[in-house]
């Protein structure tokens, strides 16, 4: 076959540009790397960042929603469809914000939308709460529906208004809708920071008792874990969709070029592209991993909150990162500066998607009876294998980067090695922790007392109780 006109590249490009705009900025080998990363936050990160976060904060507001309605028509779903249509929308005016950031038409296309979507919603409360049946069990036999239906219509009508003050103020002072549109994403923990300033100057005000659940906006409010993990798998899915994407479309050699330049050779010509495809297979088993730790988290977690939410929301977004560190890490010349403070960045990037991770163990253990299953709880039998399974890319990342600092003629040399170690370090981890703590239990505790025989009967009931607790679990992991 021939190859594809250029139109339909430059449309396959735009296309995935819309759904991770930072991944394929493109960067000269004699452009200093720290004035393309000075435009990246200033264009294509921003872009990137605020679609990610946007796009969240509304997949967050929908789980909500469907909490407190529980049961769906004809009519729910259709009402459904036209607020996923919008929000598929959305990426397109945050690209026209990034192009045309003086033009005000991006932000009224985002504020309609978004205000639209805010009616619609309000729509579905209204018609839902017309015909009880579809409501959670709770609200149904509630005998002040009435004050749900209006609490949660004040929490839904916020996030339009904000976006109408924000398209007024475009024609006026356009540099004020940003911060307004930035207002919007953190406008949940803006209200709750208020609300706690005022407690702390007025005294706490009373709550009324019939407070709904799931319009908190605390950080223990319940989120459905299943939905987070399905979001989760759709974001990793797809970054590793876009580093393939990237492989066949930008290094398969022209057939043209093979038989003037390569003699006919296909492997020579391939040879060319050793780096490319060293660099892809490094950053797949990177988000392949970090995917499997994210993975292995969530299958001790029994319950999820709002805070874990909004750290995986974190952890997600410089997981959209990694397409950008497979660029960087074979975009310039061997042994440049750029190439050093490439490697360095993709080192910042895999440490701060693992360290967000990593946080989310560390924020279930605050509640650990509520959201973690007993054998990873502080002093179970997997507590000390999945800090170490979630302490590991952020550990190897942050030496990694130190190590380039010291020794930058091998930085390249020095992040493949990374990437190869990593894998087998998962493969061989149990093993190691079970030597670390047996070394451990040797050198501080050689003749400790057997925890089981000085427990007694109380050491009996807790294995009682950790036997029961096993066998879901094992019939789940089976």
């Amino acid at each position: 076959m021939g190859s594809k006109p250029k139109a339909y590249h430059h449309r396959r490009r735009r296309r995935r540009r819309q759904i991770l705009p930072v991944a394929h900025t493109k960067m000269g080998n004699n452009e200093e790397l720290r004035e393309s990363v000075q435009l990246l936050l200033t264009t294509k990160i921003a872009v990137y960042l605020m679609t990610f976060l946007i796009v969240t904060v509304a997949w967050a507001a929908h789980i909500r929603l469907f909490q407190v309605i529980v049961r769906i028509d004809d009519c729910l779903a259709l009402l459904n469809l036209a607020c996923m249509m919008l929000i598929t929308f959305l990426p397109y005016t945050f690209s026209l914000m990034a192009a045309f950031p003086e033009n005000v038409l991006g932000i009224l296309l985002f504020c309609g939308c978004v205000m639209v979507m805010g009616v619609i919603q309000a729509g579905i409360v209204l018609y839902a709460f017309g015909r009880p049946f579809l409501l959670n069990e709770q609200i149904q036999i509630s005998e002040n529906r009435t004050f749900y239906k209006h609490h949660i219509l004040k929490v839904i009508m916020r996030v339009p208004i904000m976006c109408f003050f924000a398209s007024v103020f475009s024609f006026i002072f356009f540099q004020l809708s940003y911060a307004l549109l930035a207002v919007v994403i953190f406008l949940p923990y803006v209200s709750q920071s208020l609300k706690w300033c005022r407690s702390k100057a007025i005294g706490p005000v009373q709550e009324s008792p019939d407070s709904v659940l799931f319009y908190t906006y605390l950080p223990d409010e319940p989120l459905s874990k299943d939905r987070v993990e399905a979001f989760s798998d759709g974001v990793y899915a797809i970054v590793a969709t876009l580093l393939i994407l990237d492989i066949c479309e930008d290094n398969v050699p022209d057939p043209t070029v093979v038989r003037e330049q390569f003699g006919g050779s296909l492997t020579a010509a391939l040879r060319v592209y050793g780096p490319e495809y060293l660099a892809y297979f490094g950053s797949f088993a990177t988000v392949g991993l970090l995917w499997f730790a994210h993975h292995s988290l969530f299958l001790h977690v029994t319950q999820t909150t709002r805070l874990m939410g909004l750290l995986n929301t974190f952890s997600l977004a410089f997981v959209g990162g990694l397409p950008l560190a497979y660029q960087l890490t074979h975009e310039f010349p061997p042994d440049s500066r750029n190439e050093l403070e490439a490697i360095q960045i993709s080192c910042v990037i895999i440490f701060f998607a693992g360290i967000f991770q990593l946080t989310i163990w560390v924020v279930a253990l605050r509640s650990e009876r509520e959201t973690l299953h007993p054998y990873v709880r502080y002093g179970g039998r997997e507590h000390v294998f999945m800090l170490a399974k979630l302490s590991l890319y952020p550990c190897v990342a942050l030496g990694t980067f130190f190590l380039t600092c010291v020794l930058s003629r091998f930085s390249a040399a020095i992040f493949h090695l990374m990437e190869i170690t990593v894998p087998v370090a998962f493969l061989v981890l149990r093993l190691l922790v079970r030597v670390g703590v047996a070394l451990l239990r040797l050198l501080f505790c050689p003749d400790g007392p057997d925890p089981r025989a000085a427990g007694g009967e109380e050491g009996e009931e807790e294995e009682e109780e950790e036997e029961e607790a096993r066998v879901p679990f094992n019939t789940l992991v089976t």
